[in-house]
C-alpha cells in the first residue's frame, strides 16, 4: 500500500474511533438530560463510527496481505444541544474536507478499497451531520427527538429514521439494518 494512502486511511481510522467513543459518552449526557431519542441517535452514529474504522483498518494492508495499523473535531464535555453542534462540524469537516482530500489521494494511488470505505463514510458523514441538526434543533425547542426507531446500515454507516427498500448508499438490504 501507498504510504500516503495508508497514513490517511491510519488517521481516517483514528478520527472515526474517537469520534466513536465521543458520541457514546455524549449520548450518556443527553439520556441524562431526559433525552432519550437523541441518546439512540448518538448510539447509532457511534456504531456507525465503527464501521467506518473497521473499513478502514480492513483496507490497511501490506504488500502481504497483513493488516498495518495504529481528529478531530469537538472535544470535551458540554450540554446535548453544544455536543449536538460540535458532533455536526465534525461530520460536516470530515465529508467536505478530510474525506475528500484523502479519496483523491487514494484514487490517484488506485487503492480501489481505500477509495470505496472512504466514499461510503463521506456519503453517511453528511447524513449523520443532517441527524444530528435535526436532533439539536429539537433539544434547543426543549424536545427530544421525536423519532420511533433509528436505522443504522451496518455496511456502510448510513443511518435513517424510516424504513426504506434498501440503504441509498451502498444498497444493503433494509432487512439487515441494525434498529435502535
Amino acid at each position: 500500500m501507498n504510504q500516503m494512502t495508508s497514513d490517511n486511511l491510519r488517521s481516517a481510522f483514528g478520527g472515526e474511533s474517537q469520534a466513536r467513543t465521543r458520541y457514546n459518552i455524549w449520548g450518556d449526557v443527553a439520556k441524562k438530560d431526559g433525552f432519550e431519542n437523541v441518546k439512540r441517535l448518538f448510539d447509532a452514529t457511534a456504531d456507525a463510527e465503527r464501521v467506518h474504522a473497521t473499513l478502514h483498518f480492513k483496507a490497511l494492508k501490506d504488500e502481504s496481505g497483513d493488516f498495518i495499523v495504529t481528529s478531530n473535531a469537538g472535544f470535551g464535555i458540554n450540554s446535548t444541544s453544544e455536543n449536538l453542534e460540535a458532533a455536526r462540524n465534525g461530520e460536516l469537516f470530515e465529508s467536505t474536507q478530510m474525506y475528500p482530500a484523502y479519496i483523491a489521494v487514494a484514487e490517484m494511488q488506485e487503492e480501489k478499497e481505500a477509495v470505496r470505505a472512504m466514499k461510503y463514510a463521506t456519503a453517511a458523514e453528511q447524513v449523520h451531520a443532517d441527524r444530528f441538526q435535526t436532533a439539536k434543533e429539537a433539544v434547543d425547542a426543549g424536545k427530544d427527538l421525536d423519532v420511533e426507531t433509528i436505522y443504522l446500515c451496518p455496511v456502510c454507516g448510513y443511518i435513517t429514521f424510516e424504513e426504506e427498500e434498501s440503504c441509498p448508499i451502498c444498497g444493503c438490504k433494509f432487512s439487515n439494518f441494525v434498529e435502535y
